[in-house]
């Protein structure tokens, strides 16, 4: 298959090789820009763990930040591979916001310390909140800014001659700005019968009922590639 792979170009090169080692034509079509923020300023507290939902909220933060020595806890292998680069304890729980969300307030204690959750300006859970109802005292400190793409690229051209035939969206965002782009370029006809692979049924609910919506069993890589799998086998 052809496939569009909408994730930020800091995170798009290892899904682009296993796509591609599974003899898939892989189109880069990034839908945001990873933007760090400048003086971020992350209070010295006694942490009781550090939070993260992305790769990019270890990418962002500010040289000598001192933080590699707290237990981390990210959501996934993506963000787990981040972390572990950079020299943090980490260890990878829940799957997704509301996955980590309830092992922390399964396996830690408020009494125990503060949380660090590193995060973007939008993010696709409100892990602050759920904590914060739980009693966690959660610090969340914004790194970094998802920009949203102005175009669809070399993707807006093969859309039209019918030479796309599926598109990958990680999370409720990207989906909104892929049918935004799409609409926009006047093309949401072409993209509703592409293979929207989504990542969870809160990504495929930001797009048009009418559209191709494949939702992968479980919120990670491995599910979504699975059912590519299966899926691409009836083209």
């Amino acid at each position: 298959m052809r496939i569009a792979v909408t994730r930020p170009e800091e995170d798009a090169g290892p899904l682009k090789a296993r796509l591609e080692a599974l003899d898939h034509e892989v189109v880069m079509a990034p839908l945001m820009t990873i933007t760090p923020r400048a003086s971020v300023h992350i209070p010295d507290l006694p942490w009781q763990v550090i939070a993260v939902t992305s790769a990019n909220g270890i990418r962002a933060l500010p040289p000598g930040h001192g933080l590699t020595s707290i237990r981390t806890l990210t959501v996934g292998p993506q963000s787990l591979k981040a972390a572990t680069a950079a020299g943090f304890r980490a260890e990878a729980q829940g799957g997704d916001v509301n996955g980590l969300s309830a092992f922390i307030r399964a396996e830690l204690t408020p009494a125990a310390g503060p949380i660090l959750y590193l995060s973007g300006a939008e993010t696709s859970g409100d892990l602050e909140g759920q904590l914060g109802a739980a009693g966690f005292a959660c610090h969340r400190a914004v790194l970094y800014d998802a920009v949203p793409a102005a175009g669809l690229g070399p993707v807006d051209a093969l859309l039209r001659r019918g030479e796309i035939d599926a598109v990958l969206l990680y999370s409720p965002r990207s989906a909104r700005i892929w049918r935004q782009l799409t609409e926009a370029a006047g093309l949401s006809a072409q993209a509703g019968k592409l293979r929207n692979f989504c990542l969870s049924t809160n990504v495929a609910s930001v797009l048009p009922e009418h559209w191709t919506r494949l939702v992968a069993e479980s919120p990670d890589e491995q599910a979504m590639l699975a059912l590519l799998a299966q899926k691409g086998r009836s083209l």
